[in-house]
């Protein structure tokens, strides 16, 4: 899916796992520069070796090597090592690991800054360039100083907070409550801005005077109102606390505080905190092992039980050679009280076998795929929690891949499954040039027909219609949207908002008030492959032109998939506006994708874009009511950063609470654009007060 890698976001989660290999900065030892060191001319000849086939140039959703310059070394080492990108390392030494990953952090020799542009110009260099501090610029990340909070007082719950990622177990992502009138949102302003390193597509969740957010570089806690720390624990390897998504917080006699909070890492071992300050109360046991798993999708916490969706990067090895493929998507039930495991289910059934052997003696297994990229839904009057699941890595059947699935909250059995795209089967690198090289050389893992990749990395919303009757919203990165029974998984109806993509479509999620369905569309592959052909370029990933994008945001009625409106977001002005994708003949492009999940309050509907907009709809009409450009300006964050310059708006989307509206800025998403070095958390208040 996306990644984040797909983490389609590559579930997307393709964002970290295309973004984070073997993406980087020029190659050492350019005409005009020093001799490289000997560890930097082994990273760069690794990355030729590695990496360059996929990234230069970038092909499918691997961005270009310029667009993680100022990522930290041991994100790009945990990557490699234990990530996504692990797939890709497979035989290196924890020496070579140090040295691609020192080559890739390079910041750019003198000889390749440019000039610093024009009055009114876009900046140069990468997704923000040197001058904002972009990656494209290898500018170092900046040193953070913390205002701690003068005061922590208990955590009070409110009537418009915002708990956990869907805000409710429905996972509507409405606030009925939100201390925020729709006709106060035109005097939206920001009232203060936080810079978060190592980030990832998560959003805050907020209670009373109380705020977490999670990152890979850290677990925060902060005062909404004004943005200082209460208290921040940073992520290592040893404490396994980086995380990319999103913690729910809740009440718990358990914890000293008597509120818990659940953290969902990278290493899989999920861990319960006290959310008052922090402190480890139980951990689980590792999840998962298949190479290169990981856990996008936010854990939810129902009754007694923790529900824990599991990822893979496995598809970002496709046509490398490697052996291919063995992770199978799961869901984890653990016991609230002790974090042990109760049960763990299979989203993919059918039974592994060899599908063929390529060259090198290299097995290919399937079938395998089926990640959940989101968080799962449950449904207690039904004893079901619902899943959306990944597309298939192979050509060998499964049911379990691009389905909504209904697992039994007790045993873990699963109910019913509706697969809505059948033969999905997608890895990485077998579209276009980069497959026709690894057919010539006999190493592609490539199914046979590759599929279009379009998996489900939004949550389902489990909807009550009028009268009491309930269907189970979902929405694909075909752009398609479906209406279920929660009962037997039949489709009740089906409409399709765009033209989908392997990015989306509908990417990150949906949104649903008491009226209608919100889903926002991407299409961005689209325009990537539009950039391109524009300027005369040959698409390196698709040999035939894709159909034109239709980006977009449409409300639905529930019951039926009749469309209820349709807006499109207008091709604005942004700024950092390079692209590291291809673009055509090299200029500046701002691409309106709506890839990140909305959020809803009565009356207004918010929506952001890759481009660094940020805009609130009227849900009766879709009548613009306010947007502003988060990089019209630069921001001088309350952790210490000026200049802080804001980015794509991607992921999991706005928070709303408190009468305070949080969205990130500068998270560069499956799509891998928009990317400002730094994440920024930006806080809105009514006229910033």
């Amino acid at each position: 899916m996306r990644f984040q890698v797909k983490n389609k976001g590559l579930a997307g989660l393709s964002a970290l796992m295309a973004t984070v290999v073997c993406v980087l900065v020029a190659p050492a030892a350019s005409q005009g520069q020093q001799a490289a060191s000997p560890s930097a001319a082994e990273g760069s000849s690794l990355f030729g070796t590695r990496c360059a086939g996929c990234h230069e140039p970038a092909t499918g959703r691997a961005p270009p090597r310029t667009s993680l310059a100022s990522m930290r070394q041991m994100d790009i080492t945990e990557a490699l090592t234990t990530g996504v990108m692990q797939p890709m390392a497979g035989g290196l030494s924890a020496s070579q690991i140090q040295s691609l990953a020192q080559f890739l952090t390079a910041p750019a020799a003198p000889a390749q800054v440019a000039a610093a542009p024009a009055a009114g110009a876009p900046p140069a260099g990468g997704r923000g360039g040197a001058a904002a501090g972009g990656r494209g610029g290898g500018a170092p990340a900046p040193t953070l100083v913390d205002t701690m909070c003068t005061t922590n007082p208990s955590i009070t719950p409110t009537a418009s907070d915002w708990s956990m990622a869907g805000r409710d177990l429905n996972n509507s992502r409405y606030n009925p409550t939100p201390g925020l009138r729709a006709a106060d949102v035109p005097k939206l302003k920001v009232k203060w801005a936080f810079s978060i390193t190592g980030h990832g597509n998560a959003q805050p969740v907020v209670i009373g005077d109380w705020m977490w957010m999670l990152s890979r570089g850290a677990v925060y806690a902060l005062d909404p109102k004004t943005g200082c720390v209460r208290y921040k624990v940073e992520a290592t390897t040893a404490n396994g606390l980086g995380a990319r998504n999103t913690p729910p917080v809740f009440r718990n006699a358990l914890s000293p505080s008597g509120w818990m909070m659940i953290v969902a890492p990278g290493n899989k071992a999920v861990k319960a905190l006290d959310a008052q300050n922090g402190h480890v109360i139980w951990t689980s046991e590792v999840l998962e092992t298949a190479p290169s798993s990981g856990i996008t999708g936010s854990p939810i916490v129902s009754g007694n039980q923790v529900f824990v969706p599991l990822t893979s990067g496995q598809e970002a090895s496709g046509g490398r050679g490697a052996a291919c493929c063995t992770f199978r998507g799961s869901l984890v039930a653990l016991d609230l009280a002790t974090g042990h495991t109760q049960w763990k289910s299979y989203t993919v059934t059918e039974p592994m076998r060899t599908i063929r052997t390529i060259a090198g003696g290299v097995q290919l297994t399937g079938p395998a795929g089926g990640a959940i990229w989101s968080a799962p839904t449950p449904d207690p009057k039904r004893n079901l929690v619902y899943v959306a699941t990944g597309d298939s890595y192979t050509d060998a059947d499964t049911k379990g891949a691009d389905a909504i699935i209904a697992f039994d909250m007790r045993t873990g059995a699963i109910k019913w499954n509706t697969q809505v795209t059948e033969k999905d089967n997608f890895i990485m690198n077998c579209t276009g040039r980069a497959a026709e090289a690894g057919t010539r050389a006999g190493t592609n893992n490539c199914p046979t027909p590759t599929g279009p990749d379009f998996d489900f990395g939004a949550s389902p919303i489990l909807f009550t219609l009028p009268g009491g009757k309930q269907v189970v919203l979902s929405g694909q990165k075909s752009s398609a949207t479906y209406g279920m029974d929660p009962d037997t998984g039949r489709v009740l109806w089906t409409y399709v908002t765009g033209a989908g993509s392997a990015l989306g479509g509908i990417e990150w999620g949906i949104a649903a008030d008491t009226r209608a369905l919100y889903a926002g569309n991407s299409d961005i592959v689209n325009m990537f492959d539009e950039a391109a052909r524009r300027g005369g370029k040959d698409n390196p990933s698709f040999s035939e032109p894709q159909p034109p994008a239709k980006p977009g945001l449409t409300a639905i009625n529930p019951a039926n998939g009749v469309v209820l409106w349709h807006i499109v977001p207008p091709v604005a002005a942004c700024a950092p506006t390079r692209s590291q994708r291809p673009s055509g003949d090299g200029s500046p492009t701002c691409f309106n994708a709506m890839s990140a999940a909305p959020a809803v309050i009565p009356g207004a509907v918010f929506e952001g874009t890759v481009d660094g907009w940020f805009r609130a709809y009227n849900t009766s009409n879709g009548r613009l009511l306010w947007e502003d450009s988060t990089t019209s300006r630069t921001y001088s964050t309350t952790n210490g950063v000026t200049n802080q310059p804001g980015g794509g708006i991607d992921g999991n989307g706005p928070t709303i609470a408190g009468g305070m509206v949080f969205v990130t800025s500068g998270h560069d998403g499956a799509a891998g654009v928009g990317g400002n070095g730094t994440n920024v958390l930006l806080a809105y208040s009514v006229d910033g007060k």
